[in-house]
């Protein structure tokens, strides 16, 4: 049985991909700061839960040990966690701004790999799935026709193509393991104020397709639910 690790994910696009997963035949232990909304989620869903906040060292390192004492190991580990940020327009955006997303965003993804790849390299196919988002590719954004091209979140979209590029770094750097970015698209999120055309379900087709790809599955990818971006 497939063990899989998420975090951030208590709700939304989280909460939507762990109880996919479960659909599917997965061992989910799901990932939240929150510790009383992480029970609740995990409760809900059939899947334990892990207290986890990925922009601390010592706590990261403890849902590392506790998942090694208690699993063993994973075979799928979903960076979920994230962050908007201020939306204040750039010329008011602060140093303490950036670094509060670039912190959760990025930082996060590789405190979290870091601590995990040891579990994962216990699978025989690991897998990381590292939610980024069309709002951190470069064509999207230049690109007039799509929503990505009309919007303006300055240290959002530049730590999602941190992720993305942090994910091609990544998946260049251990041949052994499957790495990938998964684009959610527009979803109806608390990050939009559930303005989003797609539900989350719709949000979470990409997460799921790279949390269930095979050995011969795509490395270094970045994909939406329509397939492969350019980034």
């Amino acid at each position: 049985m497939t063990t899989t690790f998420i975090t951030g994910a208590n709700k939304s696009l989280g909460y939507e991909t762990a109880r996919r997963l479960i659909e599917a035949g997965h061992t989910v232990l799901l990932g939240a700061r929150d510790p009383e909304r992480g029970r609740a989620a995990a409760d809900a869903l059939g899947a334990r839960f892990v207290r986890i906040d990925v922009t601390d060292d010592a706590s990261v390192a403890a849902a590392a040990a506790d998942i090694r004492a208690r699993e063993g190991s994973i075979d799928v580990l979903i960076n979920n966690a994230g962050v908007f940020g201020t939306h204040n327009p750039a010329d008011r955006i602060t140093a303490a701004d950036a670094s509060e997303v670039f912190e959760v965003n990025v930082v996060g993804i590789v405190r979290v790999t870091h601590a995990f790849l040891p579990l994962l390299r216990m699978s025989a196919s690991p897998v990381i799935v590292n939610v980024s988002s069309g709002m951190g590719s470069f064509a999207a954004t230049h690109d007039p026709e799509r929503v990505e091209g009309r919007a303006v979140a300055p240290l959002y979209t530049a730590s999602k193509a941190a992720v993305t590029m942090l994910t091609t770094q990544y998946a260049k750097s251990w041949p052994d393991v499957k790495v990938n970015a998964a684009d959610p698209g527009y979803t109806a999120t608390d990050f939009n104020g559930h303005s989003g055309p797609q539900t989350v379900t719709e949000g979470t087709d990409a997460i799921v397709e790279l949390a269930t790809i095979g050995a011969d599955g795509p490395t270094g990818t970045l994909r939406d639910r329509h397939g492969e971006l350019a980034w």
